[in-house]
């Protein structure tokens, strides 16, 4: 038995695995139909026009990654381009070596880190460089962790997700849930092993242990390392969509920033970026924006106090030029949302380990889009049996947010009409079919070319199988086909298909015009949407703010410090960080002074509370806008556990187009969009508030 049969009978016999598939695929899917009820048109109006503007990037992508490249330069990013995983893997070795020279040049002491999550390494030992990561499946694409380990080099998975699977020494199972084929009862079990906690099964606790095991490593790092969502042709931006605040503190907090992007990940215009978020996050987690939105156009500047003073640019191929003009084109307009996978019935009953190649290899890229990808720019011959597995049900394609053709991709694969950078000694269709199976599907060939024939045979078929199986369950057919322990055959019906087609067409046809008689939006629909409508923007704001887990109050520039006082004496609060004076109301620090608040200017991770203002909101989606500049770092927002953000009212957009049009928008090194308290359901899909961000957030608007 091949790698991939055996992983097969292997994940449906889990029964701890069934469940866990179950329930993420049940709560993702009713979280994604809920999140798309709040868009602003339609979603299939949506849906084509992001197809088209991902169809015609990916069409001119040399033309948008030279504009990109330019601008990406002009900000102050230092530009790589990788052709392969080994170049990347190489590229990242080269910054890390010449980062450490430069740190011993500068004397500065090399620091000690207190958690190894492969190895446990005892708290005294040194590293000579620990790099903190968020999550990235490019790097998990290029093999980066086992590359920097034989280098010497530390690499910690900061995302949840990814750092309990580190801890366990397994890839990512799901490219946005990666434990998603994890209880809560492993979880514990392994935080108890590997973090010396008390055996827990309370998420809650887990995600503290987490956020305490590796807030050193935060603090630690030399160089952060992160994925990019999406790189915007026209400002050189790097966007980098996060919900647990690693992602910010990666890229905010080290020295280095190295950035790791496929080549394909871009948008031609910051108005094509606003339909990418509209989608992207309701696809992918349920939700009208993640809780952090990054925007990152440079290094830190001179004025600054904190972010890196470098940031790196990988821009990886890997095959991905090779796949441009192929039959599997269309697979680079994937935004690696994850709802075809959480779509995916096959995909719901094997997980992500499953998609192995013929030597048992695994893949990054599991599911539907894995199963394009990986044949893409891995192979054919070592993956391209992964296209076997999917019932062509059109699932993945009505899930797919920018309405990739996966099926019909299946079927190019299944033929043998694909082109790869990778060697390939496949030359005919029907790769990782067993011989069986080849000669069934000739003999079905022969019998569908002829209508008598066909009609013949499924008379014959459905009579064979009432012979063998008079009940009314499933026939199980021999395990030597294939289809025994991984794929059931229906009992033919009684009756084909065209016969009751012609029976009930008269009925449909009823059915449709009464419907269509009736197609009206219900009178509480209109009433909701109008009341939507004829909201102030601060309405909507505290709306919004306050279902995301925000505080929002209004006070008057005379009442603002009395409000903050009462706040941060109910915490036991007398000192706080907080932006320059200049960013604030005037002569709100200094009452708070008064008052006995002592005041840091600069990042301190043991204060509790942070005090900032903002250069703007976004009513729709409760969403803070902060840049970077002097006198305002983005620290403040990020490290204490409290966030208290001043807002000022006639500062509230109504949507994401506006803010993004704004001038400072374009201008700062760093913007940061913040939408609530910092979050993940990484355990078992369940909301945790709290884990690497502030687990509060309140917003005082003026």
């Amino acid at each position: 038995m091949n790698p991939f049969h055996t992983q097969i009978k292997k994940s449906l016999t889990n029964p701890v695995l069934q469940a866990a598939l179950d329930a993420n695929a049940e709560k993702r899917i009713l979280a994604r139909k809920t999140a798309f009820t709040s868009l602003p048109e339609p979603l299939e109006i949506m849906r084509q026009r992001a197809h088209k503007v991902r169809s015609e990037t990916i069409k001119n992508l040399d033309s948008y990654l030279e504009q990109f490249i330019i601008k990406v330069e002009e900000n102050g990013i230092i530009v790589h381009r990788a052709a392969d995983a080994e170049e990347a893997r190489q590229i990242v070795l080269d910054i890390a070596k010449n980062s450490t020279q430069r740190r011993r040049e500068r004397g500065e002491k090399i620091k000690k880190f207190r958690v190894n999550p492969r190895r446990q390494r005892h708290a005294e030992q040194s590293a000579p460089l620990l790099i903190a990561k968020s999550k990235t499946m490019v790097s998990e694409e290029i093999g980066l962790n086992e590359a920097l380990e034989g280098a010497g080099i530390e690499a910690v998975e900061t995302d949840l997700g990814e750092y309990i699977v580190q801890l366990r020494g397994e890839p990512p199972s799901h490219i946005i849930t990666p434990a998603v084929h994890l209880r809560r009862q492993e979880v514990g079990e392994t935080f108890h092993e590997k973090l010396g906690i008390p055996l827990t099964e309370d998420i809650p606790t887990m995600t503290d242990a987490a956020r305490a095991a590796l807030r050193q490593t935060f603090l630690d790092a030399y160089i952060g390392l992160s994925g990019v969502n999406f790189g915007v042709a026209e400002s050189g931006s790097l966007c980098i969509v996060t919900n647990e605040g690693n992602g910010r503190m990666v890229t905010t907090l080290p020295k280095t920033h190295i950035a790791l992007m496929g080549m394909e990940r871009l948008v031609p215009t910051f108005d094509d970026l606003d339909l990418m978020l509209a989608l992207l996050p309701r696809s992918a987690t349920g939700q009208k924006i993640t809780v952090y939105t990054q925007l990152i156009h440079g290094p830190r500047r001179d004025d600054e106090i904190d972010g890196p003073d470098e940031r790196h640019l990988i821009i990886l191929d890997n095959g991905r030029s090779t796949l441009r003009g192929t039959p599997l084109n269309d697979s680079l307009m994937c935004i690696r949302c994850g709802s075809c996978i959480n779509a995916c019935p096959i995909f719901r009953e094997l997980g992500g380990h499953a998609y192995v190649g013929d030597r048992g290899q695994k893949t990054t890229y599991p599911g539907p889009i894995g199963s394009v990808v990986s044949p893409g720019l891995f192979g054919q011959a070592e993956f391209g049996h992964l296209a076997q597995a999917s019932t062509l049900c059109g699932a993945c394609k009505d899930a797919c947010p920018v309405d990739i053709d996966l099926p019909e991709m299946l079927l190019r694969i299944r033929a043998g009409e694909i082109v790869s950078h990778k060697p390939s000694t496949v030359k005919d269709a029907g790769v990782g079919l067993p011989h069986s199976v080849r000669w069934g599907l000739r003999l079905f060939t022969w019998a569908a070319s002829k209508t008598w024939r066909f009609r013949l045979a499924q008379r014959l078929a459905a009579a064979f199988s009432r012979i063998l199986s008079p009940r009314a369950d499933y026939l199980k057919m021999p395990a030597f086909t294939g289809w025994g322990y991984s794929k059931d055959f229906s009992r033919p019906a009684i009756r084909p298909f065209r016969e009751r087609f012609k029976s009930n067409h008269e009925v449909t046809e009823n059915t449709e015009k009464t419907m269509g008689e009736s197609n009206t939006i219900p009178a509480t629909l209109q009433d909701q949407s109008l009341i939507s409508n004829i909201q102030s923007p601060t309405s909507k704001f505290e709306n919004e703010l306050s279902s995301l887990g925000g505080n929002f109050t209004r006070c008057t520039a005379d009442t603002l410090s009395n409000v903050i006082l009462i706040l941060l004496a109910e915490r036991g609060i007398t000192e706080i960080m907080a932006w320059e004076q200049e960013h604030l109301p005037e002569g709100l620090l200094e009452s708070l002074q008064e008052q006995g608040i002592r005041i840091e200017h600069t990042p301190h991770p043991e204060l509790r509370a942070g005090l900032t203002g903002s250069l703007a909101a976004v009513a729709e989606t409760g969403t803070l806008v902060q840049t970077s500049g002097a006198g305002s770092p983005q620290s403040t927002s990020l490290l204490p556990d409290i966030h208290i953000a001043v807002l000022r009212e006639n500062t509230i957009y109504e949507n994401l187009p506006q803010v993004l049009k704004l001038r400072e928008v374009r201008d700062a090194s760093s913007v940061a969009l913040i939408s609530g308290p910092s979050r993940t359901a990484d355990i078992e899909m369940t909301l945790t508030i709290g884990v690497h961000g502030p687990g509060e957030v309140h917003v005082f608007c003026i």
